[in-house]
């Protein structure tokens, strides 16, 4: 374990002291929204703390059963040993990563919209297949997520979709897969069953939950209302409670309808809009650009960030990394750890070299 490491715990233990101080003042829960956002700096710092002495207490087991085996010469030990080591490896090499979430937005929630490209059908069914992929992603992870808005397809899947993501450092981990994501397979609404290349774009952005100093003029904005859709039941809602929010001078476009009323939709669409209108003031600096959005790109060929084969063999490949996987179908199920990993890296080397 490197002093670096110990000196970062060091300072991380020393802001816990003092956020503990902080919230012994009387008058701490005066402003509720400050005292809300230095609780949660104090959770995400004592869960690294405990993180990194769990670590160090597996580390220290495992050094001490080697030294009991070479001692005693027990060969018996092995399997355990390497069990044990094994597992500090995985769970060392979880912290060094985040590590690498550094950025100014990465412990945020997440906000994640897929929109299908051209190909009809087949690409709105695409959208949904990596839906279903973020969200399994979620859950394994332990994360929350619900869906904000949805544009279905004419006969399957999602023309667009908006899917919030909420867990610690969920935009850090998630805002690899900004970019477009490009499906080859036999297509199931082929009757000649025919190979199929289908596109869905990836824009991610985080949950700013703090006052950006965004202001909107009325002037600049339309908002229309729609009905909410829904597969049926008893939580369609039968009025016209959905928002969407155009902002006209740059032609973004929010949308939501998950919230009970339309009033509650608005806000949280111009919370949205006002999230991506401070990120593109941000972009003004060109290294951030890059860091926070990215560019956006046409939906279609030669512009994929990664690439889905289905047919005539398995492989997911990412475009930028060379990151391969041969088990599309474990991918698919939400096993994408190993394209952000490689991807966090990726981006700290080029960070470092620019």
């Amino acid at each position: 374990m490197k002093w670096g490491i110990h000196f970062d715990l060091a300072r991380k233990e020393a802001r816990i002291a003092d956020i503990n101080k902080i919230m012994e003042d009387p008058g701490f829960w005066d402003d509720t929204k400050k005292g809300q956002e230095i609780v949660k700096e104090l959770n995400v710092l004592k869960g690294t703390v405990d993180e990194y002495k769990r670590l160090k207490t597996e580390y220290e087991d495992v050094a001490t059963l080697i030294q009991i085996g070479y001692e005693e010469k027990d060969e018996s030990l092995i399997p355990e040993i390497e069990e044990s080591l094994n597992l500090f490896i995985k769970d060392f090499e979880e912290l060094k990563l985040k590590t690498l979430l550094s950025e100014e937005y990465d412990s945020y929630n997440a906000i994640l919209t897929l929109h299908a490209g051209a190909g009809g059908t087949e690409s709105c069914d695409w959208a949904s297949m990596l839906l279903r992929m973020y969200q399994r992603w979620a859950d394994k992870r332990g994360f929350n997520t619900e869906i904000l808005d949805f544009l279905e397809g004419d006969e399957a899947g999602f023309k667009s979709v908006t899917l919030q993501i909420n867990g610690e450092n969920a935009y850090g981990y998630i805002k690899s897969e900004r970019g477009v994501h490009r499906l080859v397979r036999l297509s199931p609404f082929n009757a000649a069953g025919k190979r199929q290349t289908s596109f869905v774009s990836c824009d991610i952005i985080p949950d700013i939950e703090e006052d950006t100093g965004i202001e909107i003029d009325d002037k600049d904005i339309r908002i229309d209302t729609y009905l909410a859709g829904g597969a049926g039941g008893q939580h369609v809602n039968k009025t016209d409670s959905a928002v969407r929010i155009t902002h006209l001078p740059t032609n973004i476009v929010v949308q939501c309808q998950n919230e009970r009323s339309q009033l509650q939709n608005k806000d949280k669409a111009m919370k949205m809009l006002k999230s991506k209108l401070y990120l593109l003031k941000q972009q003004e600096n060109l290294e951030k650009i890059s860091g926070i959005r990215g560019e956006v790109k046409e939906i279609g060929w030669g512009n994929q960030i990664r690439s889905y084969v289905l047919q005539p063999y398995t492989m997911v490949k990412d475009h930028r990394t060379d990151e391969e996987v041969g088990n599309a179908n474990s991918v698919l199920d939400g096993n994408i750890d190993p394209f952000i990993n490689a991807y966090l890296k990726w981006n700290a080397t080029n960070n470092l070299q620019s």
